[in-house]
């Protein structure tokens, strides 16, 4: 098994990515974007990205994109496809030299279980690359489970095996039937209270606080999927440096999620004392292959993100120096209600 080079990452990543050269013509997309747009890869190379995707507007915000050099979102961007079906999403766009533009197209999630909203390829290829891993892990463990006499110390190698165990099913779920999600109710504050026991058995572990709406009722979704947007949030403050994250709940009424606006929304934050995001990160900080950490692989934020859209939520943050904020919004009421 090989590490996956950055090429192979875009091939695999489930949102949609092309490279658009100086004039406007596509050079590369990957598979996800393929099937957004129901074209080949090959027939999609020289195409105007404009013409492409049936929108004009877009040719002159790729050329403002070029012109200042740095990069632009487009939220809830309507374009046709094929057989003349219409996808509204949203836009990113990145110069990366030579003249080139990066732009991603993040389809707004319509419905959770339907086949509107495909679990992201990146996920199912990452399954792969970490089953065998897993597994030496979790051997690993139930050695020194068996062999500690301490109960404390036990009880960490249990954690360990526990968290292996879930990882594995959420990495065999991913690779069953595309990977459907496996939605249920959510008690978002038993979710928090295992995030919190995960993030404080860790080395030189942040203190932990709680701000919880204890009026707030069960939601759905994927139990396993929502802790893993939690954990890349909470350890990416810790190795950010915080010695302080808390954990907060509340409602937002008449939050706008994608092209709709939700009479009411879960709202999860994660709020840390950190240095906050630096100010080069803010316009890239979600996507994929970009990271503030040279140790950093560049797809927890862009797979955290991704995971929220799929639960036809989103994924915000504001940050300043001591005072950053992830939010996690969840709908409370399903697209069809």
């Amino acid at each position: 098994m090989h590490a996956p080079d950055q090429a192979e990452l875009l091939t695999l990543l489930g949102t949609g990515i092309a490279v658009v050269g100086p004039d406007l013509r596509v050079l590369w997309i990957n598979p996800a974007l393929g099937e957004v747009l129901d074209v080949g890869p090959r027939t999609a190379v020289g195409q105007p990205l404009g013409l492409l995707l049936r929108q004009p507007l877009l040719a002159g915000q790729l050329e403002r994109t070029l012109a200042e050099g740095r990069g632009y979102n487009l939220r809830g961007v309507t374009f046709g496809v094929a057989r003349g079906r219409e996808v509204t999403a949203d836009l990113a766009m990145q110069p990366i030299g030579d003249g080139r533009v990066l732009v991603e197209v993040h389809p707004l999630a319509t419905d959770i279980s339907g086949s509107d909203t495909p679990l992201s390829a990146t996920l199912r290829g990452f399954a792969h690359e970490v089953k065998n891993p897993l597994a030496g892990l979790r051997g690993a463990a139930q050695l020194l489970e068996r062999r500690l006499a301490d109960s404390d110390q036990r009880q960490l190698a249990a954690m360990v095996i526990a968290e292996a165990d879930r990882l594995a099913a959420l990495a065999d779920g991913l690779l069953r039937h595309g990977g459907a999600a496996r939605i249920g109710p959510v008690n978002i504050h038993e979710l928090l209270e295992r995030l919190e026991g995960l993030v404080t058995a860790e080395a030189e572990a942040p203190r932990v606080r709680h701000d919880f709406d204890p009026s707030l009722p069960d939601t759905t979704g994927d139990n396993d999927r929502l802790l893993q947007v939690l954990l890349n949030l909470t350890r990416n403050a810790s190795e950010a440096g915080a010695r302080t994250i808390t954990l907060r709940t509340r409602i937002e009424h008449g939050a706008r999620l994608g092209d709709r606006t939700m009479r009411a929304a879960l709202r999860v934050d994660v709020m840390d004392d950190g240095p906050g995001v630096a100010d080069e990160m803010r316009d890239v900080l979600f996507h994929p292959l970009v990271s503030g950490r040279p140790d950093g692989t560049g797809l927890g934020l862009a797979l955290s993100r991704e995971i929220a859209l799929e639960h036809g939520g989103d994924l915000r943050y504001v940050s300043r120096p001591g005072d950053t904020v992830f939010s996690l919004y969840l709908p409370m009421e399903r697209p069809h209600e």
